[in-house]
C-alpha cells in the first residue's frame, strides 16, 4: 500500500535529519571517515545476527550480481557519505543542506537520461515546492541571506555525495530479486570494505580519530543503527513500493528535519518559519503523489 511507503519514507528522512544533527556533536570527538567505516561495520554486524539464514538461501543470487551490489554499498553508502562529511569541512551546513535538496532534481533528470522516465508537470510543481520549503528552512525564513551563499570546494564535494546517491537511487530499478535483508547486509559489507581505503588515506594524512569519550561512542551507535540501517532498509523498500521518482521527493524533508531535532537536541529555539517550511515540504510532495503520471 501506498501509505506503507510514506510511513516508511518519512521515517527514514526522520532519521537522515538526525544524521546531520548528531554530526554536528561529532566533531572533535571522531574523525569523518572512521566514523564512516564504522557506521557501516556496525550496520552489518547487527544485520548480520538475523540474516544469515536470508543470506545463504539467496547466495547463488548474490554471487551472481556482487559487483552490483558492490556498487550499492561503495557508492551510494560509503562514497555518499565520505563526499558529505569532506564537504562539510569547507562548506557551511547552510550550503550543504541546499545541495543535498538537488537530489530528487537529479534523479528526475537521470532517469530521463537513462530511462526516458518523464515526471509530470505537477511532480516538477511538487518538487518546486518542496525546494522552496527547503530554501525557508535552511535560510531561517530570511530568503535573501540566499543570494550571499558561496560555492566552493566543499560544495564541490557534497555535491558529488549528491550524485552519489542519486545514481544509487535511480539504479535500484536493477535490483536484483532478493530478500530485502539479504540485500542489505551484502550492501552493508560492500560499503564497509570500500570504507577502509578512506580510512587509511585519512591515518596516512594524520588526520584520523577513535572515538575517545562516551560522545564519540554515541554518536556512532546512533548512526549505525538508525541512518545506516533502519533507515537504508526503509529506503529500498519504499524505492520498490513507489518508485524511484516519487521516493526521491522525500528526501527534501531531510533539512526540514534536520532543524527540527537541532532544535529539540541542540536547543536552538524553534521560530513560526518551521512550520512555514514544514507546510511547504508535505505539500509538495502531496502534490507530485497527486499529479504523479498515470500507470500503465
Amino acid at each position: 500500500m501506498q501509505w506503507r511507503a510514506y510511513m516508511l519514507l518519512t521515517i527514514t528522512t526522520l532519521f537522515w535529519g538526525g544524521n546531520l544533527t548528531v554530526g554536528k556533536l561529532a566533531v572533535g570527538h571522531v574523525s569523518p571517515m572512521v566514523m564512516n567505516s564504522l557506521r557501516w561495520g556496525i550496520a552489518f554486524l547487527v544485520i548480520s545476527a538475523f540474516s544469515m539464514p536470508q543470506f545463504r538461501r539467496d547466495w547463488p543470487v548474490i554471487r551472481k550480481n556482487w559487483p552490483l551490489l558492490f556498487a550499492y554499498g561503495a557508492v551510494g553508502f560509503a562514497g555518499f557519505n565520505a563526499f558529505l562529511y569532506s564537504g562539510l569541512r569547507f562548506t557551511s551546513a547552510i550550503n550543504s543542506a541546499i545541495d543535498q535538496a538537488a537530489i530528487p532534481l537529479l534523479i528526475f533528470v537521470l532517469n530521463f537520461l537513462f530511462f526516458r522516465v518523464r515526471a509530470s508537470t505537477a511532480q516538477l510543481a511538487g518538487f518546486a515546492l518542496t525546494l522552496a520549503g527547503v530554501a525557508v528552512t535552511v535560510s531561517h525564513g530570511e530568503l535573501s541571506r540566499l543570494l550571499a551563499l558561496e560555492i566552493n570546494f566543499g560544495d564541490f564535494l557534497v555535491l558529488m555525495a549528491v550524485l552519489c546517491y542519486s545514481l544509487y537511487t535511480v539504479s535500484l530499478r536493477y535490483k536484483p530479486a532478493l530478500d530485502w535483508r539479504a540485500m542489505a547486509m551484502a550492501c552493508f559489507f560492500g560499503a564497509f570494505l570500500a570504507s577502509l581505503p578512506m580510512v587509511a588515506t585519512e591515518a596516512a594524512l594524520g588526520l584520523a580519530m577513535l572515538p575517545h569519550d562516551l560522545t564519540g561512542f554515541g554518536v556512532i551507535v546512533f548512526i549505525g543503527l538508525f541512518p545506516s540501517l533502519v533507515s537504508q532498509v526503509m529506503f529500498i523498500r519504499g524505492v520498490e513500493l513507489i518508485g524511484p521518482n516519487r521516493a526521491g521527493l522525500f528526501i527534501n524533508l531531510i533539512p526540514v528535519f534536520g532543524t527540527i531535532l537541532a532544535v529539540a537536541i541542540l536547543g536552538e529555539s524553534p521560530e513560526g518559519f518551521h512550520a512555514v517550511a514544514f507546510a511547504l515540504a508535505i505539500g509538495g510532495i502531496a502534490l507530485a503523489e497527486w499529479g504523479k503520471p498515470k500507470e500503465a
